[in-house]
């Protein structure tokens, strides 16, 4: 009798395909590349067939591998969505619950509520990770990812969270030594602070047009958040991740009746796959956080 194919030799098989390459699947499952490899070859040996085709430069699937991996996928899917419904009849979502966002969005919104969460919902464990650009979430075995801004066209269901409006913003002691003087086309005189990865970001939806210069950029809104602080510059922030600094006066806001509200930044949403095994643990964490987020 042929051998019949084993649970994490599918897994495997899946990750290797989502991450496109070996290396990168035994990061994100904690294995050794070798690991992943005897995986693989087990799997095809059981199969008779060839998956992948493995070149030095990059893996391809080959017509087998391509029929296979839809059979695959929907196979633990459908494995995940019985152990999910097994945990339910405790009345209670239960297992791992992967979520991304952006570092600011970690730190200033979802770190807070984490405790809570946790004394809430006890059997759930949560994998948090940030990452300031998109990331594919097949990729990187995510269930979650809250993503601020408008969403491209995609496959993914999204959940609206809320609007975060957005701020000029600058520390008094910059503020001190650069004053605010005339109407907001003099921010093209300022030392302006602005984002690496994302030159979308530095269009500034400002009613009047105004010419923007950056003299300091960083990847991360965390980042520029405290180069402000610090006194480096004007920035364009959401208030979630500053709303607290302005509060207290570690930042002012210029120019406020100058942006355009709302804009295409403001937008908070939760994006998943419709079809997630995980939908339980899904809601029950996006309907515990969305009426304690202070965007």
């Amino acid at each position: 009798m042929p051998v019949k194919a084993k649970t994490e030799d599918l897994e495997a098989f899946l990750t290797v395909v989502d991450t496109g390459s070996f290396s990168s699947a035994a990061n994100l499952l904690n294995q050794q590349v070798a690991k992943i490899s005897r995986a693989v070859t087990r799997l095809e040996a059981s199969l008779n067939a060839t998956l992948l085709n493995r070149t030095t430069r990059r893996l391809e699937l080959t017509e087998e591998g391509q029929l296979f991996l839809q059979y695959v996928r929907d196979g633990l899917n459908l494995l995940e969505k019985g152990e999910e419904a097994l945990r339910l009849l405790k009345h209670s979502p239960a297992g791992k619950l992967r979520v991304d966002a952006a570092s600011p969005f970690v730190f200033h919104q979802l770190v807070p509520l984490i405790s809570e969460f946790n004394q809430a919902f006890p059997d759930m464990k949560l994998e948090v990770t940030s990452h300031d650009s998109i990331i594919d979430l097949l990729e990187h075995k995510t269930d979650i990812a809250i993503r601020i801004g408008d969403l491209s066209d995609s496959n993914l269901h999204a959940r609206h969270l809320g609007s975060s409006k957005l701020h000029l913003v600058a520390s008094p002691d910059y503020l001190k030594q650069h004053p605010i003087n005339g109407n907001v086309s003099t921010l093209s005189q300022h030392k302006l602070i602005g984002f690496s990865d994302a030159p979308n970001l530095n269009k500034w939806p400002l009613k009047q047009t105004v010419s923007l210069s950056y003299s300091l950029y960083a990847s991360s809104g965390e980042t520029i958040r405290q180069f402000c602080l610090a006194g480096q510059g004007v920035a364009l922030l959401s208030n979630f991740m500053v709303h607290k600094d302005i509060a207290n006066g570690s930042l002012k806001t210029i120019f406020e009746n100058q942006i355009i509200s709302p804009n295409r930044r403001e937008s908070v949403q939760a994006v998943y796959y419709k079809n997630s095994a995980v939908s339980s643990r899904i809601s029950a964490f996006l309907d515990f956080i969305q009426p304690r987020l202070t965007l």
